[in-house]
């Protein structure tokens, strides 16, 4: 009879916190996701005009890189619990994706000229996170964290 041998580097406790912060971040999103892509029109007029307005701007586009930001997020967060080397590039993609999805109220006239300054700040941390947490999955496939 042979034991069987994992042989994966040993994985550090912060590893489990930090991936299980990814998986609340992702989670949180895909809530506000759902939140914004099932609001009704008597729901945005309801809203102060501002983010009323900033909404009816935003194209079709901007939710199909919302979805795939949070939704391939979240797989990758989970990719991360599970220890599969597939979660590094279920990240890259769901980053590019909040860089698409953000990326709308620069290049979409109506977003930009109704976006306040002040109004960027979520989206670029939000981005920050995301890219740390793309950095982490990384360090832990070059690590040997991941299979």
């Amino acid at each position: 009879m042979t034991d069987h041998v994992d042989h994966r580097a040993t994985v550090p406790g912060w590893y489990w916190a930090v991936a299980i912060f990814a998986l609340l971040f992702e989670l949180l999103g895909c809530f506000f996701y759902l939140v914004e892509v099932r609001m009704s029109a008597a729901d945005i007029a309801a809203l102060p005009l501002d983010q009323g307005a900033m909404l009816a701007a935003r194209p079709e586009w901007y939710y199909a890189a919302f979805g795939i930001a949070v939704w391939v997020g979240l797989a990758g967060a989970i990719g991360l619990l599970l220890g599969k080397r597939w979660a590094v590039w279920a990240l890259l993609v769901s980053l590019v994706a909040a860089v698409v999805q953000f990326s709308s109220a620069f290049i979409v006239p109506e977003m930009r000229a109704i976006t306040p300054s002040d109004a960027l700040f979520l989206p670029i941390v939000i981005i920050i996170i995301a890219y740390g947490i793309w950095q982490f999955s990384r360090l832990a496939g070059r690590r040997g964290w991941l299979s």
